[in-house]
């Protein structure tokens, strides 16, 4: 007999301007793996868990948000979206944005909180291994049922974006990413070893925290954002010459026929800043992600 836990909660949703905030409490998806009576327990909505990892010799227990529907059917395998905050941002910020999403059952949000409000990336204060502490969550990850690991996707903004990047270039953990107001960097290139992924690349030509021509900001040297997209397709054999689509003043440029299937977009909004509007942005996203498994 499966049990059904219902569980109320009251989340302290932080607003996002990179303010530097911490997680919040709740509840869950299917939980196979905590649950010493051998039964599956259904929780509602929202639940923080953490992750030991050892940085700099002190185990640090790294907060996670897990965002599920209502109420999870038994019968389906949720994809996955993992979303990284920017630099000195906070994961609770992901839960209002996606929650139209999570809530309805489109996928199951894992939200993840940067050591000392960053990913590591090579020049930011926190030191922690940031591709183990994502190793280490999809590990956890596997005690939970209704679970589709072959539908694992990622979207990351600012600094987020980068980590979404190396975990592109050094894992093979997702089908598509989605890099929002950043691009490529010269400290992490691609590698031979990477795997073909499809990557929705986002900047805005007004952004002048990160320059869409590129450039050294943040101990960073940041490429050029269309060359960051042509060398993704050039690396997974896309087509060479692009589509490009007019969307108003916004253009959209495709690389299809790429290894694997794959698709590499770039889409450059033209009075765009740092801090694009992801309601609007993400269900193209979203719907992106769905084409690949």
């Amino acid at each position: 007999m499966r049990k059904i836990i219902y569980i109320l909660i009251t989340l302290l949703f932080i607003t996002s301007n990179f303010a530097c905030k911490s997680d919040s409490n709740a509840s869950n998806i299917n939980d196979s793996g905590n649950n010493n009576s051998g039964e599956v327990s259904y929780i509602l909505t929202t639940k923080t868990i953490y992750i030991p990892q050892s940085i700099e010799g002190v185990i640090q227990n790294r907060p996670v948000i897990i965002q599920a529907a209502n109420e999870i059917d038994p019968t389906i395998n949720y994809p996955i979206v993992f979303a990284f905050h920017g630099r000195g941002g906070s994961h609770t910020n992901w839960v209002n944005q996606l929650n139209n999403f999570t809530t309805s059952g489109a996928f199951v949000g894992i939200y993840p909180q940067g050591f000392l409000d960053c990913w590591n990336l090579g020049p930011e204060p926190s030191t922690a291994d940031d591709v183990a502490f994502v190793n280490l969550i999809v590990e956890e990850l596997q005690n939970y049922s209704n679970l589709d690991f072959d539908r694992m996707y990622a979207i990351g903004t600012s600094n987020g974006s980068g980590m979404v990047n190396k975990l592109a270039i050094e894992t093979n953990h997702f089908k598509a990413i989605a890099p929002v107001v950043s691009q490529l960097i010269v400290s992490l290139p691609i590698l031979e070893s990477t795997n073909a992924i499809s990557v929705f690349q986002v900047n805005g030509a007004a952004d002048e925290v990160i320059p869409i021509e590129g450039g050294s900001k943040f101990g960073h040297i940041f490429l050029d954002a269309y060359e960051s997209a042509e060398l993704w397709a050039n690396q997974f054999n896309c087509s060479e010459i692009p589509e490009l689509n007019l969307l108003g003043q916004d253009t959209l440029t495709i690389f299809e026929s790429c290894d694997d299937n794959k698709e590499i977009r770039y889409l450059r909004i033209e009075n765009g800043g740092h801090n694009l509007n992801l309601n609007i942005l993400f269900p193209e996203i979203w719907e992106f992600f769905q084409r690949f498994n």
